[in-house]
């Protein structure tokens, strides 16, 4: 068969036939008289195995040794292919991210895009200076998308950096909370914590309602910022979380500054301190739990609270007893 009606048989170009010849991979079995080059049966069949490997991504080197060397065993070689395969999705997905980020920018000319560009790029930048000055640009105005400050956010480690990543996440509107939302629900703690931290640093209501929603969270770390962020917004449901932070001595400071928040409202002071009061007195509470309690009740105002610490001062664990008798001079200084 002539080369002409094995490209029509297989599919494969004259030319790409030829350089296969070039590469050793398939020789004509033999040549007619006028000097063509004629293909067997079996050389057909082995364009078709070439074309096969070759459609998996085979390199031609590879499918030569592949093709010849009968000691040749394919697991190591479709090992490398799966891995170098992942790489390059993971490097086209990396691509099509930044191409639909760019367009999510909505940028106006090339100048734009170019400026999108830099600070995507500078938020990925292995210098933590490089990636705090692209975080405070993204919140001053610039058309960082939001997608980008989340994902930028929810990976970083130095403080200073997430710490302007969540300024500008603050300054970027409503759209970053489904998206720290989803963060919520990664199976990396740490990325759910942080998710939790630049929830706690966005204004808004649809903020507060994720909040509400992550008091009830199995992380104890999301749970711990939900209720910190909700007790300095005013909302009460956050009292019993913080109640476990002060009893678990976590963020107990942190959580009797935002109890003492609450109970600036007239309505939720006394609720407050009767919550205080029954964890004081519930019988699994351990002593160093019951001290922090009375500390916390140290800045509730009104009536219940001032009742309570005059009831601990005569308490039978010595430390409650002295730390709510000078907590009760303190209240009643001049």
């Amino acid at each position: 068969m002539l080369i002409g009606d094995v490209s029509k048989r297989s599919g494969v170009s004259a030319r790409m036939l030829r350089h296969y010849e070039s590469l050793g991979l398939v020789r004509p079995s033999a040549r007619t008289s006028s000097g063509y080059r004629e293909y067997s049966e079996e050389d057909i069949r082995r364009i078709f195995h070439i074309e096969s490997l070759r459609s998996l991504g085979l390199p031609l080197r590879d499918i030569g040794r592949a093709l010849d060397d009968p000691a040749f065993r394919p697991t190591a070689l479709v090992g490398d292919l799966i891995r170098r395969t992942r790489d390059r999705i993971a490097a086209e997905t990396e691509l099509l991210t930044r191409l639909r980020r760019i367009e999510a920018a909505d940028a106006a000319d090339w100048q734009d895009v170019l400026q999108v560009v830099s600070l995507l790029q500078a938020l990925g930048s292995q210098s933590a200076h490089t990636r705090q000055r692209a975080a405070l640009a993204s919140g001053a105005g610039s058309t960082v998308p939001t997608e980008a400050l989340v994902e930028a956010a929810l990976h970083e480690t130095d403080p200073h950096v997430a710490g302007a990543l969540r300024w500008a996440l603050a300054r970027s509107g409503d759209s970053a909370a489904p998206l720290l939302a989803e963060g919520l629900t990664s199976p990396t703690a740490a990325v759910r914590e942080r998710a939790a931290q630049c929830l706690a640093a966005l204004p808004g209501d649809m903020a507060t309602t994720l909040l509400r929603g992550a008091l009830t969270h199995p992380d104890t770390a999301v749970r711990s910022r939900a209720a910190l962020a909700l007790g300095t917004r005013g909302v009460a449901d956050a009292v019993p979380a913080l109640l476990d932070l002060i009893t678990a001595g976590r963020n107990d400071i942190d959580a009797a500054d935002a109890l003492t928040s609450l109970a600036d409202d007239p309505r939720h002071t006394d609720p407050i301190a009767t919550a205080l009061v029954d964890r004081l007195t519930h019988p699994d509470t351990e002593p160093p739990a019951r001290g922090r309690l009375t500390q916390a009740l140290a800045s509730i105002p009104g009536p219940t609270a001032s009742r309570a610490l005059t009831t601990l001062a005569r308490d039978q664990d010595p430390a409650v007893a002295l730390t709510a008798t000078y907590l009760l001079h303190l209240r009643t200084a001049p």
